[in-house]
Protein backbone atom coordinates (compact mmCIF):
# COMPACT_ATOMS: atom_id res chain seq x y z
CA UNK A 1 0.00 0.00 0.00
CA UNK A 2 1.68 3.54 -1.11
CA UNK A 3 0.90 5.58 1.77
CA UNK A 4 3.03 3.09 4.40
CA UNK A 5 5.72 4.86 2.57
CA UNK A 6 5.35 8.62 4.21
CA UNK A 7 4.10 7.04 7.76
CA UNK A 8 6.23 4.17 8.63
CA UNK A 9 9.14 4.85 10.11
CA UNK A 10 7.59 6.68 12.86
CA UNK A 11 5.60 3.91 13.71
CA UNK A 12 6.87 0.45 13.00
CA UNK A 13 9.10 0.96 15.77
CA UNK A 14 6.56 0.93 18.61
CA UNK A 15 4.75 -2.29 16.91
CA UNK A 16 7.87 -4.53 16.51
CA UNK A 17 9.26 -6.96 19.26
CA UNK A 18 12.94 -8.07 20.10
CA UNK A 19 13.64 -11.50 22.62
CA UNK A 20 14.37 -14.78 23.25
CA UNK A 21 10.88 -15.85 21.84
CA UNK A 22 8.05 -14.83 20.06
CA UNK A 23 5.31 -14.86 23.31
CA UNK A 24 7.59 -12.85 25.80
CA UNK A 25 7.08 -9.62 24.41
CA UNK A 26 6.82 -7.04 27.39
CA UNK A 27 10.67 -5.07 27.28
CA UNK A 28 11.72 -2.39 29.96
CA UNK A 29 11.78 1.06 28.03
CA UNK A 30 9.03 0.55 25.57
CA UNK A 31 6.87 3.82 24.92
CA UNK A 32 3.13 2.60 26.38
CA UNK A 33 0.99 2.64 24.14
CA UNK A 34 -1.72 5.42 25.62
CA UNK A 35 1.64 7.82 25.11
CA UNK A 36 2.26 6.57 21.84
CA UNK A 37 -1.00 6.77 20.06
CA UNK A 38 -2.98 10.07 21.35
CA UNK A 39 -5.44 10.58 18.12
CA UNK A 40 -7.07 8.58 15.36
CA UNK A 41 -4.57 9.91 12.81
CA UNK A 42 -1.98 8.19 15.02
CA UNK A 43 -4.38 5.02 15.22
CA UNK A 44 -4.13 4.77 11.57
CA UNK A 45 -0.29 5.28 11.39
CA UNK A 46 0.26 2.63 13.61
CA UNK A 47 -1.98 0.29 11.35
CA UNK A 48 0.28 0.67 8.32
CA UNK A 49 3.17 -0.47 10.65
CA UNK A 50 0.85 -3.41 11.59
CA UNK A 51 0.14 -4.15 7.85
CA UNK A 52 3.79 -4.32 7.16
CA UNK A 53 4.70 -6.90 9.22
CA UNK A 54 1.96 -9.22 6.93
CA UNK A 55 5.06 -11.00 4.81
CA UNK A 56 3.86 -14.09 2.89
CA UNK A 57 7.14 -14.28 1.31
CA UNK A 58 8.63 -16.51 3.49
CA UNK A 59 5.00 -19.59 3.26
CA UNK A 60 5.19 -19.08 -0.93
CA UNK A 61 8.86 -19.94 -0.68
CA UNK A 62 8.35 -22.73 1.75
CA UNK A 63 5.50 -24.27 0.24
CA UNK A 64 6.90 -24.28 -3.51
CA UNK A 65 10.43 -25.90 -2.24
CA UNK A 66 8.94 -28.73 0.58
CA UNK A 67 6.32 -29.92 -2.28
CA UNK A 68 6.56 -30.37 -5.73
CA UNK A 69 5.93 -26.86 -7.15
CA UNK A 70 9.79 -26.35 -7.95
CA UNK A 71 12.99 -27.78 -9.08
CA UNK A 72 16.54 -27.22 -8.50
CA UNK A 73 17.82 -24.35 -10.91
CA UNK A 74 21.23 -24.46 -13.13
CA UNK A 75 22.72 -21.53 -11.14
CA UNK A 76 21.79 -23.31 -7.93
CA UNK A 77 24.76 -23.23 -5.62
CA UNK A 78 23.38 -25.42 -2.74
CA UNK A 79 19.94 -23.05 -1.91
CA UNK A 80 17.12 -24.73 -0.28
CA UNK A 81 18.55 -28.10 -0.94
CA UNK A 82 17.84 -29.41 2.78
CA UNK A 83 14.04 -28.07 2.65
CA UNK A 84 13.78 -29.73 -0.99
CA UNK A 85 14.91 -33.13 0.55
CA UNK A 86 12.18 -32.87 3.29
CA UNK A 87 14.35 -32.49 5.96
CA UNK A 88 12.16 -30.68 8.65
CA UNK A 89 13.32 -30.77 12.69
CA UNK A 90 12.74 -28.18 15.47
CA UNK A 91 15.82 -26.17 14.18
CA UNK A 92 15.10 -25.53 10.77
CA UNK A 93 14.00 -22.07 9.64
CA UNK A 94 10.14 -22.54 8.81
CA UNK A 95 10.01 -24.03 11.91
CA UNK A 96 11.38 -20.87 13.33
CA UNK A 97 10.57 -18.43 10.99
CA UNK A 98 6.66 -18.92 11.03
CA UNK A 99 6.22 -19.00 14.74
CA UNK A 100 8.32 -15.82 15.58
CA UNK A 101 6.98 -13.98 12.14
CA UNK A 102 3.33 -14.40 13.36
CA UNK A 103 3.33 -13.85 16.88
CA UNK A 104 5.15 -10.53 16.07
CA UNK A 105 2.26 -9.99 14.04
CA UNK A 106 -0.27 -10.61 16.70
CA UNK A 107 2.44 -8.83 19.09
CA UNK A 108 1.41 -5.53 17.40
CA UNK A 109 -2.33 -5.86 16.69
CA UNK A 110 -2.47 -6.61 20.21
CA UNK A 111 -0.67 -3.34 21.17
CA UNK A 112 -2.73 -1.52 18.43
CA UNK A 113 -5.94 -2.84 19.87
CA UNK A 114 -4.71 -1.64 23.63
CA UNK A 115 -4.44 1.72 22.57
CA UNK A 116 -7.67 1.98 20.46
CA UNK A 117 -9.62 0.57 23.41
CA UNK A 118 -7.45 3.33 25.89
CA UNK A 119 -8.43 6.55 23.44
CA UNK A 120 -11.57 8.77 23.04
CA UNK A 121 -11.85 9.25 19.32
CA UNK A 122 -13.08 13.01 18.59
CA UNK A 123 -16.24 13.92 17.47
CA UNK A 124 -16.68 13.17 13.59
CA UNK A 125 -14.10 10.37 13.71
CA UNK A 126 -15.65 7.19 15.07
CA UNK A 127 -16.19 5.25 11.85
CA UNK A 128 -12.73 5.98 10.68
CA UNK A 129 -11.74 4.61 14.49
CA UNK A 130 -14.45 1.63 14.01
CA UNK A 131 -12.61 0.91 11.22
CA UNK A 132 -8.75 1.20 11.87
CA UNK A 133 -10.12 -1.29 15.15
CA UNK A 134 -11.83 -3.93 12.81
CA UNK A 135 -8.83 -3.58 10.89
CA UNK A 136 -6.82 -4.81 13.80
CA UNK A 137 -9.00 -7.26 15.05
CA UNK A 138 -8.84 -9.27 11.58
CA UNK A 139 -5.41 -8.73 11.24
CA UNK A 140 -4.72 -10.65 14.67
CA UNK A 141 -7.50 -13.26 13.63
CA UNK A 142 -4.92 -13.97 10.25
CA UNK A 143 -2.27 -14.13 11.92
CA UNK A 144 -3.31 -16.73 14.65
CA UNK A 145 -4.96 -18.71 11.50
CA UNK A 146 -1.70 -18.73 9.89
CA UNK A 147 -0.04 -20.30 12.70
CA UNK A 148 -3.05 -22.99 12.76
CA UNK A 149 -2.63 -23.74 9.33
CA UNK A 150 1.26 -25.03 10.10
CA UNK A 151 1.37 -26.15 13.01
CA UNK A 152 -1.97 -28.03 14.41
CA UNK A 153 -2.04 -32.03 13.18
CA UNK A 154 -5.81 -31.56 12.56
CA UNK A 155 -8.24 -28.77 11.93
CA UNK A 156 -10.92 -30.23 12.62
CA UNK A 157 -9.96 -31.83 15.87
CA UNK A 158 -11.23 -29.52 18.66
CA UNK A 159 -9.70 -31.23 21.27
CA UNK A 160 -5.99 -31.12 19.38
CA UNK A 161 -3.31 -28.87 20.51
CA UNK A 162 -3.30 -25.95 18.55
CA UNK A 163 -0.88 -22.73 18.91
CA UNK A 164 -0.95 -20.26 21.74
CA UNK A 165 -3.87 -17.83 21.86
CA UNK A 166 -3.01 -14.80 22.31
CA UNK A 167 -5.50 -11.81 22.80
CA UNK A 168 -3.00 -9.88 24.65
CA UNK A 169 0.16 -8.18 25.20
CA UNK A 170 1.73 -10.63 27.70
CA UNK A 171 4.23 -9.76 30.41
CA UNK A 172 7.94 -11.24 30.54
CA UNK A 173 7.04 -13.52 33.33
CA UNK A 174 4.12 -15.61 31.72
CA UNK A 175 5.10 -18.98 30.33
CA UNK A 176 2.26 -19.61 27.85
CA UNK A 177 1.43 -23.04 26.97
CA UNK A 178 -0.90 -24.09 23.59
CA UNK A 179 -4.40 -23.86 23.58
CA UNK A 180 -7.16 -26.38 22.16
CA UNK A 181 -8.13 -25.88 18.42
CA UNK A 182 -11.42 -25.51 19.99
CA UNK A 183 -10.05 -22.81 21.92
CA UNK A 184 -7.90 -20.73 18.84
CA UNK A 185 -10.62 -21.21 16.26
CA UNK A 186 -13.00 -19.57 18.74
CA UNK A 187 -10.56 -16.74 18.99
CA UNK A 188 -10.22 -16.16 15.30
CA UNK A 189 -14.07 -16.68 14.42
CA UNK A 190 -15.02 -13.80 17.68
CA UNK A 191 -12.03 -11.60 15.62
CA UNK A 192 -13.98 -11.90 13.07
CA UNK A 193 -17.40 -11.11 14.14
CA UNK A 194 -15.90 -7.50 16.08
CA UNK A 195 -14.07 -6.86 12.56
CA UNK A 196 -17.12 -7.74 11.15
CA UNK A 197 -19.05 -5.51 13.08
CA UNK A 198 -16.82 -2.61 12.89
CA UNK A 199 -15.66 -2.38 9.20
CA UNK A 200 -17.26 0.14 7.23
CA UNK A 201 -15.76 -0.54 3.71
CA UNK A 202 -17.38 -3.14 2.05
CA UNK A 203 -14.42 -3.84 -0.62
CA UNK A 204 -10.49 -2.71 -1.04
CA UNK A 205 -8.08 -4.75 -2.75
CA UNK A 206 -5.34 -3.49 -0.46
CA UNK A 207 -6.75 -2.90 3.11
CA UNK A 208 -8.86 -5.07 5.48
CA UNK A 209 -12.54 -5.00 4.47
CA UNK A 210 -15.67 -7.27 4.56
CA UNK A 211 -14.58 -9.02 1.56
CA UNK A 212 -11.55 -10.02 2.99
CA UNK A 213 -13.68 -11.20 6.16
CA UNK A 214 -16.28 -13.41 3.96
CA UNK A 215 -13.35 -14.76 1.98
CA UNK A 216 -11.32 -15.21 5.10
CA UNK A 217 -14.38 -17.32 6.91
CA UNK A 218 -14.79 -19.26 3.38
CA UNK A 219 -10.82 -20.66 3.60
CA UNK A 220 -11.07 -21.25 7.30
CA UNK A 221 -14.49 -23.14 6.77
CA UNK A 222 -13.04 -25.22 3.77
CA UNK A 223 -9.85 -26.05 5.99
CA UNK A 224 -12.24 -27.38 9.03
CA UNK A 225 -14.51 -28.98 6.85
CA UNK A 226 -17.35 -26.74 7.75
CA UNK A 227 -18.22 -26.99 4.11
CA UNK A 228 -22.00 -25.52 4.06
CA UNK A 229 -20.19 -21.93 5.92
CA UNK A 230 -17.33 -22.93 2.88
CA UNK A 231 -20.23 -23.05 0.76
CA UNK A 232 -22.41 -20.20 2.08
CA UNK A 233 -19.41 -17.56 1.82
CA UNK A 234 -17.54 -18.91 -1.22
CA UNK A 235 -20.70 -18.57 -3.48
CA UNK A 236 -20.91 -14.64 -2.25
CA UNK A 237 -17.59 -13.69 -3.03
CA UNK A 238 -17.72 -15.61 -6.93
CA UNK A 239 -21.23 -13.90 -7.55
CA UNK A 240 -19.46 -10.72 -6.58
CA UNK A 241 -16.10 -11.11 -8.77
CA UNK A 242 -15.92 -13.99 -11.20
CA UNK A 243 -13.20 -15.00 -12.67
CA UNK A 244 -10.57 -13.11 -14.85
CA UNK A 245 -11.39 -13.33 -18.50
CA UNK A 246 -8.17 -14.49 -20.80
CA UNK A 247 -7.30 -10.36 -21.53
CA UNK A 248 -6.84 -9.75 -17.47
CA UNK A 249 -5.86 -13.02 -16.28
CA UNK A 250 -2.22 -11.95 -16.84
CA UNK A 251 -2.20 -8.10 -15.67
CA UNK A 252 -3.47 -9.85 -12.59
CA UNK A 253 0.42 -11.28 -11.56
CA UNK A 254 1.74 -7.92 -13.38
CA UNK A 255 0.10 -5.97 -11.25
CA UNK A 256 -1.68 -3.83 -13.73
CA UNK A 257 -4.93 -5.67 -13.23
CA UNK A 258 -7.29 -6.23 -9.90
CA UNK A 259 -9.46 -8.71 -11.95
CA UNK A 260 -11.31 -11.53 -9.14
CA UNK A 261 -8.59 -10.28 -6.64
CA UNK A 262 -10.74 -9.64 -3.52
CA UNK A 263 -6.83 -8.75 -0.82
CA UNK A 264 -3.55 -8.58 -2.04
CA UNK A 265 -0.56 -7.20 -0.16
CA UNK A 266 1.01 -4.11 -2.41
CA UNK A 267 4.62 -4.08 -2.59
CA UNK A 268 5.80 -1.19 -4.29
CA UNK A 269 9.69 0.80 -5.11
CA UNK A 270 10.58 2.45 -1.84
CA UNK A 271 9.08 0.57 0.96
CA UNK A 272 10.79 -1.66 3.17
CA UNK A 273 10.26 -4.54 1.10
CA UNK A 274 11.92 -3.25 -1.46
CA UNK A 275 15.20 -5.34 -1.37
CA UNK A 276 16.53 -8.58 -2.66
CA UNK A 277 15.90 -10.05 1.11
CA UNK A 278 17.77 -13.49 1.76
CA UNK A 279 18.02 -16.34 -0.89
CA UNK A 280 17.30 -19.54 -0.50
CA UNK A 281 16.03 -19.81 2.31
CA UNK A 282 11.94 -19.30 3.69
CA UNK A 283 13.05 -17.26 6.26
CA UNK A 284 12.94 -14.62 3.67
CA UNK A 285 11.58 -10.85 3.05
CA UNK A 286 11.89 -8.76 -0.09
CA UNK A 287 10.91 -9.18 -3.68
CA UNK A 288 8.93 -12.29 -4.14
CA UNK A 289 10.48 -12.98 -7.33
CA UNK A 290 13.70 -13.40 -5.93
CA UNK A 291 12.53 -16.56 -3.98
CA UNK A 292 13.49 -18.11 -7.45
CA UNK A 293 15.96 -15.93 -9.26
CA UNK A 294 19.34 -14.09 -7.62
CA UNK A 295 18.77 -11.42 -10.58
CA UNK A 296 16.01 -11.12 -12.44
CA UNK A 297 13.21 -12.51 -14.65
CA UNK A 298 13.71 -15.22 -17.61
CA UNK A 299 17.17 -17.72 -18.28
CA UNK A 300 19.53 -14.60 -17.79
CA UNK A 301 18.25 -13.77 -14.29
CA UNK A 302 20.28 -16.64 -12.80
CA UNK A 303 17.32 -18.40 -11.31
CA UNK A 304 18.43 -20.89 -8.39
CA UNK A 305 14.82 -22.73 -8.50
CA UNK A 306 13.04 -23.35 -11.75
CA UNK A 307 9.28 -24.95 -12.26
CA UNK A 308 9.02 -28.66 -11.48
CA UNK A 309 8.64 -30.68 -14.12
CA UNK A 310 5.65 -32.37 -12.85
CA UNK A 311 3.85 -29.14 -12.73
CA UNK A 312 5.01 -28.04 -15.68
CA UNK A 313 3.42 -31.18 -17.74
CA UNK A 314 -0.55 -30.33 -16.19
CA UNK A 315 -0.35 -27.11 -17.81
CA UNK A 316 -1.19 -27.24 -21.57
CA UNK A 317 0.57 -24.19 -23.67
CA UNK A 318 -3.03 -22.86 -24.51
CA UNK A 319 -3.54 -22.48 -21.10
CA UNK A 320 -3.44 -18.73 -20.01
CA UNK A 321 -1.83 -19.73 -17.42
CA UNK A 322 0.99 -21.60 -19.46
CA UNK A 323 2.62 -18.17 -20.25
CA UNK A 324 2.09 -16.81 -16.25
CA UNK A 325 3.57 -19.58 -14.89
CA UNK A 326 6.66 -20.27 -16.91
CA UNK A 327 8.84 -17.75 -19.16
CA UNK A 328 9.12 -17.53 -22.92
CA UNK A 329 13.08 -17.96 -22.15
CA UNK A 330 12.32 -21.38 -21.01
CA UNK A 331 14.08 -24.32 -22.77
CA UNK A 332 11.52 -27.52 -23.05
CA UNK A 333 12.88 -30.71 -23.96
CA UNK A 334 10.44 -33.12 -25.50
CA UNK A 335 12.66 -36.06 -24.48
CA UNK A 336 13.73 -34.91 -21.16
CA UNK A 337 12.07 -38.44 -19.66
CA UNK A 338 14.54 -40.74 -21.29
CA UNK A 339 17.49 -38.72 -19.90
CA UNK A 340 16.70 -39.03 -16.12
CA UNK A 341 19.49 -40.84 -15.35
CA UNK A 342 21.48 -37.81 -17.97
CA UNK A 343 21.77 -34.52 -19.25
CA UNK A 344 18.61 -33.32 -19.38
CA UNK A 345 18.15 -29.85 -21.08
CA UNK A 346 15.02 -28.46 -19.46
CA UNK A 347 15.32 -25.27 -17.81
CA UNK A 348 11.77 -24.64 -16.48
CA UNK A 349 12.05 -20.73 -15.66
CA UNK A 350 8.97 -19.50 -12.96
CA UNK A 351 7.39 -16.39 -14.00
CA UNK A 352 4.37 -15.34 -12.05
CA UNK A 353 6.73 -13.16 -10.16
CA UNK A 354 8.78 -11.43 -12.93
CA UNK A 355 8.00 -8.13 -11.55
CA UNK A 356 6.72 -4.73 -11.61
CA UNK A 357 7.02 -1.05 -11.39
CA UNK A 358 9.59 -1.17 -13.52
CA UNK A 359 11.19 -3.35 -10.31
CA UNK A 360 12.31 -7.35 -11.87
CA UNK A 361 11.32 -9.85 -9.40
CA UNK A 362 9.16 -7.27 -6.90
CA UNK A 363 5.14 -8.00 -6.52
CA UNK A 364 2.28 -8.10 -4.87
CA UNK A 365 1.43 -10.92 -3.11
CA UNK A 366 -2.26 -12.28 -3.36
CA UNK A 367 -3.87 -12.99 -0.47
CA UNK A 368 -7.29 -14.32 -1.66
CA UNK A 369 -8.77 -14.62 -5.35
CA UNK A 370 -12.06 -15.57 -6.54
CA UNK A 371 -10.50 -18.87 -8.22
CA UNK A 372 -9.76 -20.09 -4.71
CA UNK A 373 -13.02 -19.36 -3.90
CA UNK A 374 -14.72 -21.06 -6.97
CA UNK A 375 -12.35 -24.00 -6.09
CA UNK A 376 -13.24 -23.77 -2.50
CA UNK A 377 -16.91 -24.27 -3.80
CA UNK A 378 -16.21 -27.49 -5.59
CA UNK A 379 -14.65 -28.53 -2.67
CA UNK A 380 -17.76 -28.69 -0.79
CA UNK A 381 -19.75 -29.55 -3.62
CA UNK A 382 -17.66 -32.92 -3.84
CA UNK A 383 -17.79 -33.12 0.14
CA UNK A 384 -21.26 -32.94 -0.18
CA UNK A 385 -21.89 -35.83 -2.74
CA UNK A 386 -22.39 -33.29 -5.26
CA UNK A 387 -19.47 -33.73 -7.87
CA UNK A 388 -21.20 -34.90 -11.11
CA UNK A 389 -23.61 -32.95 -12.88
CA UNK A 390 -23.68 -29.80 -14.95
CA UNK A 391 -24.45 -27.38 -12.44
CA UNK A 392 -24.25 -26.82 -8.67
CA UNK A 393 -21.76 -29.65 -8.98
CA UNK A 394 -17.98 -29.59 -9.04
CA UNK A 395 -17.40 -31.32 -12.16
CA UNK A 396 -19.64 -27.52 -13.58
CA UNK A 397 -17.32 -25.83 -11.35
CA UNK A 398 -13.94 -27.29 -12.47
CA UNK A 399 -14.84 -26.93 -16.21
CA UNK A 400 -16.19 -23.25 -15.84
CA UNK A 401 -12.33 -22.84 -14.79
CA UNK A 402 -11.03 -24.78 -17.84
CA UNK A 403 -13.09 -22.95 -19.97
CA UNK A 404 -11.99 -19.50 -18.86
CA UNK A 405 -8.41 -20.37 -18.24
CA UNK A 406 -8.43 -22.33 -21.85
CA UNK A 407 -10.67 -19.59 -23.87
CA UNK A 408 -13.13 -22.86 -24.91
CA UNK A 409 -15.50 -25.00 -24.15
CA UNK A 410 -13.84 -28.04 -22.65
CA UNK A 411 -15.20 -31.54 -21.64
CA UNK A 412 -17.18 -31.41 -18.36
CA UNK A 413 -15.23 -34.22 -15.88
CA UNK A 414 -17.39 -36.94 -14.61
CA UNK A 415 -16.33 -38.35 -11.36
CA UNK A 416 -16.07 -42.39 -10.25
CA UNK A 417 -16.36 -41.21 -7.00
CA UNK A 418 -15.52 -38.52 -4.14
CA UNK A 419 -12.48 -39.66 -4.39
CA UNK A 420 -11.50 -38.76 -7.76
CA UNK A 421 -13.64 -35.42 -7.41
CA UNK A 422 -10.80 -34.19 -4.47
CA UNK A 423 -8.10 -35.49 -6.71
CA UNK A 424 -9.26 -32.86 -9.71
CA UNK A 425 -9.98 -30.23 -7.30
CA UNK A 426 -6.58 -30.82 -5.82
CA UNK A 427 -4.78 -30.85 -9.54
CA UNK A 428 -6.61 -27.90 -10.08
CA UNK A 429 -5.75 -26.08 -7.21
CA UNK A 430 -1.94 -27.12 -7.61
CA UNK A 431 -2.09 -25.23 -11.38
CA UNK A 432 -4.50 -21.93 -10.57
CA UNK A 433 -2.51 -21.37 -6.95
CA UNK A 434 0.81 -22.52 -7.99
CA UNK A 435 3.81 -20.57 -6.47
CA UNK A 436 1.08 -18.53 -4.12
CA UNK A 437 1.72 -20.34 -0.81
CA UNK A 438 -1.21 -23.15 -0.99
CA UNK A 439 0.29 -26.78 -1.77
CA UNK A 440 1.65 -27.97 1.48
CA UNK A 441 -1.32 -27.41 3.46
CA UNK A 442 -3.64 -28.71 0.72
CA UNK A 443 -1.84 -31.62 0.51
CA UNK A 444 -2.30 -31.37 4.21
CA UNK A 445 -6.12 -31.23 4.28
CA UNK A 446 -6.95 -32.70 1.21
CA UNK A 447 -4.26 -35.35 0.10
CA UNK A 448 -5.61 -38.72 1.30
CA UNK A 449 -8.99 -38.06 0.69
CA UNK A 450 -7.92 -37.63 -2.63
CA UNK A 451 -4.99 -40.40 -2.58
CA UNK A 452 -2.39 -37.59 -3.50
CA UNK A 453 0.99 -36.68 -2.18
CA UNK A 454 4.20 -34.85 -2.94
CA UNK A 455 5.13 -36.57 -6.61
CA UNK A 456 7.99 -34.98 -8.10
CA UNK A 457 9.26 -35.71 -11.77
CA UNK A 458 11.86 -38.32 -11.54
CA UNK A 459 14.44 -36.02 -13.64
CA UNK A 460 14.06 -33.70 -10.73
CA UNK A 461 14.46 -35.68 -7.70
CA UNK A 462 17.11 -38.03 -9.01
CA UNK A 463 20.23 -36.25 -7.16
CA UNK A 464 18.69 -36.88 -3.82
CA UNK A 465 15.74 -39.50 -4.17
CA UNK A 466 13.49 -36.84 -2.46
CA UNK A 467 10.55 -37.78 -4.87
CA UNK A 468 7.33 -38.94 -2.89
CA UNK A 469 5.78 -37.74 0.06
CA UNK A 470 2.15 -39.33 1.78
CA UNK A 471 -0.39 -37.03 3.20
CA UNK A 472 -0.11 -38.71 6.03
CA UNK A 473 3.94 -37.70 6.77
CA UNK A 474 4.19 -36.03 9.98
CA UNK A 475 6.26 -33.49 8.28
CA UNK A 476 2.79 -31.70 7.29
CA UNK A 477 2.70 -30.45 10.51
CA UNK A 478 5.68 -28.03 11.56
CA UNK A 479 7.47 -28.28 14.81
CA UNK A 480 7.41 -25.98 17.51
CA UNK A 481 10.22 -24.35 17.44
CA UNK A 482 13.59 -24.89 19.40
CA UNK A 483 13.91 -21.00 19.87
CA UNK A 484 10.84 -21.06 22.08
CA UNK A 485 12.04 -24.19 24.43
CA UNK A 486 14.62 -22.01 25.64
CA UNK A 487 12.59 -19.83 26.75
CA UNK A 488 9.43 -21.58 27.59
CA UNK A 489 10.69 -24.88 28.63
CA UNK A 490 7.13 -26.42 29.17
CA UNK A 491 6.25 -26.30 25.42
CA UNK A 492 8.51 -29.53 25.08
CA UNK A 493 5.79 -31.65 26.13
CA UNK A 494 3.41 -30.46 23.69
CA UNK A 495 5.58 -30.49 20.47
CA UNK A 496 4.09 -32.08 17.54
CA UNK A 497 4.32 -36.00 16.92
CA UNK A 498 7.31 -36.94 15.22
CA UNK A 499 9.38 -34.46 16.37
Amino acid sequence: MKRIQILIGAFVGLLLFSCNDAIEIEQPGRLPADAAFETVDDLESGLFGVYNNINLAPEIAFNAIFTDELAIGFDNGGQGISDYGFNLNPSTPASSNFWIRNYALINSANRLIDAAIALEPAAGEQDRYDDILGQAYAIRAFGHFQLQSYYTTDYTDDSALGVILVDFVPTIDQNLLRNTNGEVFGLIESDLDRAESLLSTESATTFISQDFITAFRARMAAYRQNYDVAEANASELLEKYGLATQEEYPGIFADTSNAEIIFKLERTIGDSYDVQGPTGTVATTGWIGARFAFVGPGFDGSPYFEAGRSLFNLVDTTDVRYDVLFDETSIIDPDYASKAGGQVNDVLIVDKYAGSEGRPLMNDLKVFRSSEMLLILAEAYAAQGNFNGDSNSTASLIKRMRDARLGEDTTLPSYAGMQEAFADILEERRVELAFEGHRYKDLKRLGERANRGVLKDPVDCAFNGACTLSPTDYRFTLPLPLVEFNANPGLRDQQNPGY
